[in-house]
């Protein structure tokens, strides 16, 4: 029986990755003098790749891998006007007001009724923080964890605090890297909701479990009380 429900936040319960895929289209419109699009683009990716360890997640990070990457293509001329205008889009994204999916609302009030529901959200503290809080949801939530990475220490690190064994935590999100291996890998549970768009570097291969009941995969969050009631063996 499932007595704990994780929910990722970014892209699971509000839109996120939307705002990074309009940024990126305006990155590249600014750098277009100095590099064509896909060259950019993967550049990018590969700064923002290395400086995950130093930046961690989110906004600032990427506000930061920008601009290293504008210094790159540019061979160090690009203006101090565009490097305002990168900081700019930054701050945008950080003060966009905080839109949640279609259906979390209902959603979340339905499985808070019935079950311990926990946060597991990664980026910057402040701004993960401040989304919480706006959200509306935050009182629905009985513990929210804002970490660094998804992985197995931090899902251990989650269910010992809430005092659940993995084989009673289900774990929900949009990424298959960070909310569903490793939960698997512990033997807990994840349902996968795809977002319309994913960040190359959450992207993995679905696992298969050898007992084949572990892991879902969902078109919408609205279906997932009705998920949820029949893995705790109670009604919708």
């Amino acid at each position: 029986m499932v007595e704990v429900v994780a929910l990722d936040g970014d892209d699971t319960l509000w839109h996120s990755e939307s705002y990074f895929t309009l940024t990126h289209r305006r990155f590249a419109e600014l750098l277009a003098p100095h590099a064509e699009p896909d060259a950019l683009e993967q550049q990018l990716l590969d700064v923002e790749r290395r400086n995950l360890a130093l930046f961690g997640y989110g906004v600032k990070g990427f506000t930061l891998s920008m601009i290293e990457t504008a210094i790159a293509v540019s061979g160090g001329t690009v203006g101090a006007d565009d490097i305002a205008t990168i900081l700019a889009w930054g701050k945008e994204m950080l003060a966009h007001p905080v839109d949640l999916l279609d259906g979390v609302a209902e959603t979340v009030e339905a499985l808070a009724r019935s079950h311990r529901l926990v946060l597991v959200t990664k980026g910057d503290l402040f701004h993960q923080e401040s989304k919480v809080a706006r959200s509306g949801l935050a009182d629905r939530f009985e513990h929210v964890a804002i970490v660094a990475e998804k992985d197995g220490a931090t899902y251990r690190r989650v269910m010992a605090t809430v005092g659940v064994p993995p084989e009673r935590f289900l774990m929900v999100g949009n990424s298959v890297r960070s909310d569903v291996v490793p939960v698997i890998d512990l033997g807990g549970h994840a349902v996968h909701i795809p977002y319309h768009t994913t960040w190359e570097l959450e992207r993995a291969v679905l696992p298969v479990t050898d007992d084949g009941d572990r892991v879902w995969e969902l078109e919408d969050i609205r279906q997932l009380p009705a998920l949820v009631a029949e893995l705790s063996g109670t009604r919708p």
